[in-house]
Order: structure tokens, then sequence, then C-alpha cells
């Protein structure tokens, strides 16, 4: 277990604030993953429920 601590504690002197602009990037990807998502769910929703109702 206190090797385990160690490593944790070492990972954490190695990590630093992202700037801005690093931020904004990330935000940015994530946005677009959720978005490819929701889209991806929405065309599964129209191709299940709503085209057998019209056909």
């Amino acid at each position: 277990m206190g090797q385990t601590l160690k490593t944790y504690l070492r990972v954490l002197k190695l990590t630093k604030k992202p700037s801005r602009e690093e931020f904004q990037t990330i935000a940015k990807v994530a946005g677009l993953g959720i978005l490819a998502i929701g889209f991806v769910g929405f065309l599964i929703y129209v191709l299940l429920v709503e085209i057998p109702q019209l056909v």
C-alpha cells in the first residue's frame, strides 16, 4: 500500500494546471464527442421508433 501511495504522489507532482488554450481545446473536443453520441442516439431512435409508424 505504501508503494501505491508513493506512485500516486509522484504522478500528482508531475501534473500541472492546463493553460486556457489547452482547456478550451479539451472542452471543444469533449463537447463534439457528446454531440456526436447524442446524434447517433437520435438516429437510432428515429430508425427504431418513428420510421416503423410511418410504414
